[in-house]
């Protein structure tokens, strides 16, 4: 199996209802909000889909509802990262059973590991499961950094490994990846305001929680790189800035975007606890936001 990792790719949320529970008929509706935005792929179950917050059988559920109602038009990426590499094993073959196009494993969180031991971990999903695998940095969250070196080992060791989404904010880790292994894997950005810097850079694209709210403004940066419209990128990728900005750095992300998609008229519902929905002032900081960019608000 092979996957060409490029473009704009959203790490979409899990819509709840009030209750709790996942709310399919809303996730298969949000996936042709996310495809008719222009993406080049989705990731179900990765931080912005709450997956820490779902059991077992939830992210199974989900990714099989997107491998589903995708129907091949996009490659579905699945997240399936977790602290323990068993449970990391256990994850990637739930999602090869569904017929997921990829996984995207971030690093172990809680304790933190040693360089041989992520080494060792990313060796031993591999092993176990056939499946492309997509590396994910994402230090705040997981509270390390994971090292340009230890990627080099895994891409060397590891055939299966095809790509990392490094949500660093550093483009000088990014160039550096792109230095040393953009020649065999995809380097992609994970965070919203390095898209056209990583593709300056000879990286791949993005997999981006803003993409969530604008997939079409997300893919008009790289639809205009690719144009050599560079001009064109610039300017979207400047709105995409502020917006990146208010969603993703100043609120918790996972309540943001999902009060952004609700304002949009997308049915994202509530996060999933200990997150709450968002403050009133909250709320109208966004809908300005969304307003700025001519993203319709219908609330």
């Amino acid at each position: 199996m092979t996957i060409k990792l490029e473009g704009i790719v959203p790490p979409h949320v899990t819509p709840f209802s009030k209750s709790g529970e996942v709310d399919e008929p809303a996730l298969r509706r949000l996936i042709h909000f996310w495809l008719d935005g222009g993406v080049s792929g989705l990731v179900p179950c990765g931080s912005n889909g709450e997956a820490p917050y779902m059991t077992r059988e939830e992210r199974r559920r989900v990714i099989e509802i997107v491998v589903d109602e995708v129907n091949g038009k996009v490659p579905v990426i699945a997240g399936t990262g977790a602290p323990s590499t068993r449970e990391t094993i256990a994850l990637t073959r739930d999602a090869k059973d569904v017929s997921v196009d990829a996984v995207l494993v971030v690093t172990p969180y809680f304790f933190r590991p040693n360089d041989e031991e992520l080494v060792e971990h990313y060796r031993s999903v591999s092993s176990a499961v056939d499946v492309p695998l997509v590396l994910y940095n994402v230090p705040k969250f997981t509270g390390y950094n994971l090292e340009t070196s230890v990627v080099v080992k895994l891409v060397k060791e590891c055939s299966q490994v095809v790509g990392i989404k490094d949500s660093s904010g550093s483009i000088g880790q990014i160039s550096e990846l792109i230095r040393q292994v953009g020649d065999k894997i995809s380097v992609v950005a994970g965070t919203g305001d390095l898209v056209l810097a990583t593709l300056l850079m000879g990286g791949k694209g993005g997999i981006l929680a803003v993409a969530n709210v604008a997939p079409r403004l997300c893919s008009d940066i790289y639809d205009h790189f690719k144009r050599g419209e560079i001009e064109e990128a610039k300017e979207a990728q400047m709105k995409a800035l502020h917006l990146n900005d208010v969603l993703v750095r100043r609120y918790n992300q996972l309540s943001s975007i999902k009060e952004a998609l609700n304002q949009l008229g997308q049915p994202a519902g509530y996060p999933r606890l200990p997150s709450l929905p968002l403050s009133e002032e909250a709320r109208q900081t966004i809908r300005k936001a969304l307003s700025v960019l001519r993203l319709r608000s219908k609330v």
